[in-house]
């Protein structure tokens, strides 16, 4: 056990790791758009197809620049990547603030359709903050497998793995510290969905103050989702 430790702590560059799958992210983002493009016109901040575009012209370079194996990065396409995810948040975020305008003000009688909306726009809301857990998270996605652990940026968030090399060994074997364990998209789509639905950190902490803003921003807007536009739309489907 012992040697494993000093192995993993002091051992080989992480330089030649094939990188993090890109399939995942794509689906993940492609089905954001789908969601955001069978949105009720009334909740669309600009012509249907427009974001929509915006965001498959943001992906197409980022996918041809790592078709397969997340490897590559450079200034130009890091910013593109984050704007990717600005784009399909702030969007989101937006339909959301005209979805509580509709309840409020706007009278809407169509039940049905406010609650399909409604879980349209929490699902996106799972969607984007995951992703964006994902590209921010020690650097992103690229340098959590390309860059030596030394020289990775501050951590957003503590995973139960970074803390479990003293655990029995079949726990300890997958630690951090031991394997030189790392997060995928699916760990952070895991952490989006635990704070969309308890609307608080679960068994992954945050700890700089971007990680804090984030979750509270997301825990905010999936207790509104939850509790005032859900409750309304089932109470006129009554």
């Amino acid at each position: 056990m012992t040697g494993r430790l000093v192995q993993a702590r002091t051992g080989h560059p992480r330089h030649g790791r094939r990188g993090e799958a890109r399939l995942p992210g794509v689906i993940a983002t492609l089905s954001a758009i789908v969601l955001y493009l069978v949105l009720p016109q009334r909740l669309l901040i600009a012509p249907r197809y427009l974001l929509p575009a915006l965001e498959v012209l943001l992906l197409v370079p980022l996918v041809a620049v790592n078709p397969k194996r997340l490897t590559r990065q450079t200034p130009v396409f890091r910013v593109l990547s984050l704007t990717l995810v600005l784009v399909i948040a702030a969007s989101n975020l937006f339909a959301l603030g005209l979805l509580i305008h509709e309840l409020v003000y706007a009278g809407v009688k169509d039940g049905r359709s406010l609650l399909v909306a409604a879980l349209q726009v929490w699902a996106t809301n799972i969607i984007v903050f995951g992703l964006a857990y994902w590209e921010l998270d020690r650097g992103g996605p690229v340098a959590r497998t390309q860059t030596p652990r030394g020289e990775l940026p501050l951590a957003d968030f503590r995973f139960s793995q970074d803390e479990n090399d003293g655990a029995v060994q079949e726990v300890a074997d997958g630690s951090s510290v031991v394997s030189d364990w790392m997060p995928t998209l699916v760990d952070y789509l895991y952490v989006s969905v635990t704070n969309s639905t308890a609307f608080s950190p679960t068994d992954t902490m945050p700890l700089s103050a971007r990680g804090k803003v984030m979750m509270s921003v997301q825990s905010i807007a999936a207790l509104l989702t939850s509790l005032l536009v859900i409750a309304r739309a089932v109470s006129v489907l009554q």
